[in-house]
């Protein structure tokens, strides 16, 4: 959720038991940032800094809620280039970097980021390099059922990278809750640790994902409020 996950929105939330929190996204470099640029000015809430700034305000998110919370921190990040995300990993107190294979806006994806990241030819190379040189564990968010993109594909190649999450947005056109059938087929052929995303409102959602073998689960939209309406303690 660009433009709200931030240190103070993270921390109304780590209460309710969430292990990790993931802030941002942030555009790291100036393709990015432009774009998010243009994404602001048609209304959209977004995080965008200055390029020789953002390695600060990440650094202050992360070192904000560490001096509060014992828990692990992500920062998601949009780049075109693996350079600015493996300089970011160098944060001291950052547990992970997530590389956005995720937002659908055309502004980025134009350029080659967020969902589009994911049928770029040099996407294998891409996460290779950021996995290779990072300081910090690294997660992959993507977008699953993208026009033209082979998840099972993708988990693999995400598995090969050595990957430590792969965190998946399971939408589906035309179906009103996650893809579940998707969860559990990447589940049986990887042996991925997969954090399962999309439409986890209720401890039932969130269990349900656990069934089908996802081995975590993380909220967005039900957390818009800055608190929980159900348990995730005891699941």
């Amino acid at each position: 959720m660009a433009g709200i996950t931030n240190a103070d929105f993270a921390m109304k939330l780590i209460p309710y038991g969430f292990d990790t929190v993931t802030i941002g996204g942030y555009n790291t470099d100036r393709n990015s940032i432009d774009a998010c640029e243009k994404i602001i000015k048609r209304g959209r809430k977004e995080f965008n800094y200055p390029e020789d700034k953002i390695y600060e305000v990440i650094e202050n998110e992360v070192n904000t809620i560490k001096n509060n919370f014992n828990v692990k921190v992500s920062a998601n990040l949009r780049g075109c280039t693996p350079e600015p995300l493996i300089k970011i990993s160098k944060i001291e107190k950052l547990d992970i970097i997530e590389i956005n294979c995720h937002c659908r806006q055309e502004e980025l994806t134009s350029i080659g980021c967020g969902q589009s990241m994911l049928t770029r030819p040099d996407f294998e190379d891409f996460i290779k390099d950021v996995v290779k040189k990072s300081n910090t564990e690294v997660s992959l968010k993507m977008r699953a059922n993208v026009e033209g993109v082979d998840n099972i594909e993708i988990a693999k190649i995400a598995e090969d990278a050595k990957i430590n999450y792969l965190h998946i947005d399971a939408m589906k056109k035309g179906i009103y809750d996650a893809d579940f059938e998707l969860i559990n087929k990447i589940a049986n052929e990887t042996n991925l640790f997969i954090i399962g995303n999309n439409s986890v409102n209720s401890t039932q959602q969130a269990q349900k994902m656990l069934d089908n073998g996802a081995k975590g689960f993380s909220i967005a939209r039900s957390a818009l409020k800055g608190k929980l309406d159900f348990d995730i303690i005891n699941i």
